[in-house]
C-alpha cells in the first residue's frame, strides 16, 4: 500500500517575495516600454516662455534668457568630435537614441535629445550646460528660437 505526505504549505513569505519580484519586473517593462516611446515622441516647443522639451523623463523648460543663440548652431556629431558625447552621467543611452544628461568631448555637460547625429542643434546656456537636438531641419529650429528672442 502506498502512502502519500503533502509538502506542509510555504508561508506567505514566498508568495509575497515573488509578488515583489513580479511587481518590480512589471516596473521595468513599463520603464522600457515608455523609454522606447520616447525616443519617437519627444517634442520641442519654442515659445515666449522658453524650450520647452517634452516627452521624456529629461524634459523641462528653459528660459529664452537662459539660451546663448549666438553660440547656437548646427552640429553634424559624426564629423564634430568635440560635441560628441562621451560619459553618460544620467540618461538613456539605446543605439539611436541618446537622452539625458552626459559629458561631451569637449569636457563639457550636455542635455541630449539625439536620434540622428547628423542633424543636431547644439544650444549652449548661461546654465552651465549645453542642449543638444536630433530636429528634422536645424536651420528652421534656430530660425523660430532666433525669432522669438527677437531682435
Amino acid at each position: 500500500m502506498e502512502h502519500v505526505f503533502p509538502i506542509v504549505p510555504a508561508s506567505g513569505k514566498a508568495v509575497w517575495t515573488l509578488a515583489a519580484i513580479a511587481l518590480f519586473l512589471l516596473a521595468l517593462l513599463g520603464l522600457l516600454v515608455y523609454t522606447g516611446y520616447s525616443a519617437r515622441h519627444v517634442r520641442f516647443e519654442v515659445s515666449p516662455g522658453g524650450l520647452r522639451i517634452t516627452g521624456d523623463f529629461y524634459g523641462r523648460t528653459i528660459p529664452l534668457s537662459s539660451l546663448v543663440l549666438a553660440e547656437a548652431g548646427s552640429v553634424d556629431l559624426r564629423r564634430s568630435s568635440e560635441y560628441s558625447p562621451r560619459w553618460r552621467t544620467n540618461g538613456t543611452g539605446l543605439p539611436g537614441y541618446q537622452a539625458g544628461w552626459f559629458s561631451l568631448a569637449n569636457g563639457e555637460k550636455a542635455l541630449l535629445f539625439v536620434t540622428d547625429p547628423r542633424r543636431v542643434v547644439r544650444v549652449p546656456t548661461t546654465e552651465g550646460f549645453t542642449v543638444l537636438l536630433s530636429v528634422e531641419n536645424p536651420e528652421d529650429f534656430l530660425a523660430s528660437l532666433r525669432a522669438t528672442v527677437g531682435p
